[in-house]
């Protein structure tokens, strides 16, 4: 059955490791995001070490084997719209007061009515009935990391003050690509909170030219003075 085959990668995964480079700060070499702004590394964990990691690493590898990447990132994309538009999905998903009966319930009648069946209904049923389903964005973003590697490009996701402009995401997309050697495909949000600049996370690494961020760093150097 699809889901024994899903609950069985999940499980074997377990000894696996990726590589995520080294985990001290680093400077990145990369071409300033801003003219006059230095770009800085720091390291995350292991993505795909983790639980959501495995649980992703189950669903591509079943995918791959059945052909069906494409189908399930698509379904993906369109859960995770869903998801951001919601706030009454997003409580589904996260509230730990509600029954994985219940949870399942609701999460069928919303994934038919999206029209999202076959494997990634399965996955998502899966994740539910193991009380997992509260992981589902890190397991979306994880696959689709993976979907990436298998074509040869790099995921980016990109925090800003504001929306970006295309021109502006065009900008950064090359920018990227000339760095990193690779296509990459940028997933953005915004968050007001950096106050101006932008994070990007690659992988492990983050590259952060965020006011929000040198202004904190300021506070730890001045209380380190006097």
């Amino acid at each position: 059955m699809v889901c024994a085959g899903l609950e069985g990668e999940a499980r074997g995964i377990e000894r696996r490791r990726f590589s995520t480079g080294p985990a001290d700060a680093m400077q990145t070499g990369l071409p300033h995001l801003f003219p006059g702004e230095s770009d800085h590394v720091s390291s995350d964990y292991p993505m795909m070490a983790s639980m959501a990691g495995r649980y992703a690493v189950g669903l591509f590898e079943l995918d791959k084997d059945q052909r069906q990447l494409e189908q399930v990132g698509s379904d993906l994309t369109a859960f995770q719209t869903m998801l951001d538009g919601s706030a009454d999905l997003r409580r589904l998903v996260l509230s730990p007061v509600i029954t994985a009966e219940d949870q399942a319930k609701a999460l069928a009648a919303i994934l038919a009515k999206a029209e999202i069946s076959g494997l990634t209904a399965n996955f998502f049923k899966l994740i539910a009935r193991n009380r997992r389903l509260f992981a589902v964005t890190d397991i979306m973003k994880a696959f689709v990391a993976l979907v990436a590697r298998e074509r040869g490009e790099v995921s980016a996701d990109v925090a800003s003050a504001h929306a970006l402009s295309a021109e502006q995401l065009q900008l950064l997309s090359d920018t990227l690509r000339t760095s990193i050697g690779k296509n990459v495909r940028i997933d953005t949000h915004v968050d007001p909170g950096l106050l101006g600049g932008l994070v990007v996370k690659i992988g492990s690494r983050m590259i952060d030219s965020s006011l929000r961020t040198k202004l904190n760093n300021l506070k730890v150097v001045m209380k380190g003075i006097g």
